[in-house]
C-alpha cells in the first residue's frame, strides 16, 4: 500500500460517480415509459433512476409486477445495446486524472456498480479506463442473480482479495445512498461525491462527502507530511 494514502484499495461507484451517463439513461426512459404507457421521466425526476437496478425501480417507482418489471428490463437493455452504452456519456472533469494517479500511486481499486457488467466493462473501455482497476464488478444481465449493492460490493471486495489487494482497510466513493448502506453492511466507509445524481440527505452516514475532486483526491492521496 502506498504510505501517501490511508485505504488500501478504493472502490468505486460508477453512474453519477466517474460517469454521467444522465443523457442516454434519461433518452432511453422516455421511450420506456412511451412503450409502457406512462408519462416521461423528466430530468428533474432522473435522481429517483440513476443508481438504484432498473429492475427494483420499475417496481417502486411505477408500481409493475415483477414480471413486467423484468419484461421492461428488456426492453430498455435492447435500447442501451442497439445505440451503444456509452451514447451521450462522459467523465466527470477531473474523475479519470484521479483514477490515474491513485493507480499510480499502488493503490488497488475495483469498480462496484450496479449497472450491468457489460455496460461497465464498454463504458470503461470506451473511456479507456480500464487498466486503472484490479477488479470490474456490475450487476448480472437480470439485476436479479447480482444487483443488490451490499452483493456487489461484497463480490469486489472478494475479486480484489483473489488479485491479492489488501482489503482490510477499504473505501467506497459513491454518489447515492445504497452506495452508503452497501458498503456499510461489509464495514466499509464511503466517501460521498455530491456532483452525482442525490438528494441532499443520501450523505447522511458517510464517513466524509466531498463537492469537487480536489477534496477528494485530499481524501484518497493526501500529500505527506514535511519529513515524512
Amino acid at each position: 500500500m502506498s504510505s501517501r494514502s490511508p485505504w488500501s484499495c478504493v472502490l468505486w461507484d460508477l453512474d453519477g460517480t466517474i460517469v454521467d451517463a444522465s443523457e442516454g439513461i434519461l433518452r432511453r426512459l422516455r421511450a420506456t415509459m412511451r412503450h409502457v404507457g406512462h408519462p416521461e421521466v423528466t430530468r428533474a425526476e432522473l435522481a429517483h433512476w440513476i443508481g438504484p437496478p432498473l429492475f427494483d425501480s420499475f417496481q417502486a417507482q411505477l408500481g409493475m409486477s415483477p414480471a413486467d418489471a423484468a419484461d421492461t428490463l428488456v426492453f430498455y437493455r435492447a435500447l442501451a445495446a442497439k445505440e451503444g452504452y456509452a451514447s451521450g456519456a462522459r467523465l466527470f472533469p477531473g474523475v479519470s486524472e484521479l483514477l490515474h494517479d491513485t493507480h499510480a500511486a499502488g493503490i488497488p481499486q475495483a469498480i462496484a456498480s450496479s449497472k450491468p457488467e457489460t455496460q461497465v466493462l464498454a463504458l470503461l473501455e470506451h473511456f479507456d479506463l480500464t487498466p486503472y482497476f484490479s477488479a470490474i464488478v456490475g450487476a448480472t444481465a437480470d439485476e436479479r442473480t447480482l444487483s443488490s449493492k451490499s452483493d456487489v460490493v461484497a463480490e469486489a471486495l472478494r475479486r480484489l482479495g483473489a488479485a491479492g489487494a489488501s482489503t482490510d482497510r477499504a473505501v467506497l466513493v459513491g454518489d447515492r445512498h445504497h452506495d452508503v448502506e452497501g458498503a456499510a453492511d461489509h464495514g466499509v466507509p464511503v466517501i460521498f461525491v455530491r456532483w452525482g445524481f442525490s438528494w441532499p440527505h443520501e450523505a447522511d452516514g458517510a464517513q466524509a462527502a466531498v463537492d469537487d475532486v480536489a477534496a477528494l483526491r485530499a481524501l484518497l492521496l493526501p500529500e505527506p507530511s514535511d519529513g515524512a
